[in-house]
């Protein structure tokens, strides 16, 4: 996997219908543990709730789970994670509070408005790509700063550190496409005396989702 879609950020949003008051929380999970954390966190808020309905997706072991939390079968945590499933969101937990207003909504009702509880949630924790980048570092003097400075995000890389003691460290990151491109750009540029390090791989933020 060299890119996957998540949520950005913690949020919530909520609406009401026919009288029921339902609440969609979002937020970025990469265990278990941090799922299931975020759901008891979430019912001890809500302790009043008539139902906190559940789902989480996550990455490591493509694990999934819902809670109906009482709802009929079907109507509430299989569509909350269906909103996951859709979009391809992962290491994401879905928390949907529902006060009950009196009316009863039906098995279409309940589906269509859980389902609009995890996609509000979900927009408003700001869906995202993060793409798998490697890890780079590279050593210059001073005189070739300047220039090293520029020619890392003209190549598409983002600088993560840089340290001036002696000599300039420079951390950085970019995607595995563009790093033959960077690495023949840096040859040039500096006629083969500098070059740079891959020390690894990690996940970064790649684009904002509409």
């Amino acid at each position: 996997m060299t890119e996957y879609k998540t949520v950005s950020q913690t949020a919530s949003a909520e609406f009401v219908e026919r009288r029921s008051r339902f609440i969609g929380y979002a937020k970025p999970v990469s265990t278990e543990e941090d799922a299931i954390s975020f759901v008891n966190e979430i019912r001890q808020k809500h302790w009043d709730a008539t139902h906190n309905v559940y789902a989480y997706s996550l990455r490591g072991g493509q694990l999934r789970r819902y809670s109906d939390d009482g709802e009929p079968q079907g109507t509430a945590g299989i569509p909350v994670l269906e909103v996951l499933q859709k979009s391809g969101i992962v290491d994401t937990v879905i928390v949907v509070t529902r006060y009950f207003g009196g009316v009863m909504l039906g098995a279409g009702g309940l589906v269509r408005a859980y389902s609009h509880g995890a996609s509000i949630g979900v927009q408003a924790a700001k869906p995202v790509t993060m793409r798998l980048c490697k890890l780079m570092s590279l050593t210059c003097d001073y005189s070739q700063y300047g220039l090293l400075a520029a020619l890392i995000p003209e190549c598409g890389g983002v600088t993560d550190n840089t340290d001036f003691s002696e000599m300039v460290s420079i951390s950085f990151h970019m995607a595995e496409d563009d790093v033959p491109l960077f690495f023949k750009r840096l040859a040039d540029a500096t006629s083969g005396t500098v070059e740079a390090d891959i020390t690894g791989e990690n996940f970064f933020l790649w684009k904002q989702e509409n």
